[in-house]
């Protein structure tokens, strides 16, 4: 399962839309093709639900699954249809 943590996308210590979404346009999203991917619920701080909105968004057009959480407690959000 391949992870994505928010706190990757930090600048100056919170995640600021600009700096957020010209990383976002930098991921490689296809090493998530057909892949279960997480995304991970905790971070050093507070997440605006845009966030995941972006993420989810991006990776539902390559990852066969997406989940939210921690690994041991996750929550399925997408499964692509075959």
């Amino acid at each position: 399962m391949e992870n994505i943590s928010l706190d990757d996308f930090l600048s100056e210590g919170i995640i600021k839309e600009k700096k957020f979404r010209e990383k976002i346009n930098n991921i490689d999203w296809n090493k998530f093709a057909d892949k279960k991917v997480i995304i991970k619920g905790c971070a050093k701080v507070t997440v605006p639900t845009w966030a995941y909105l972006i993420i989810t968004s991006k990776l539902s057009q390559y990852a066969d699954r997406i989940y939210f959480g921690e690994p041991c407690s996750a929550v399925e959000i997408f499964k692509k249809e075959n």
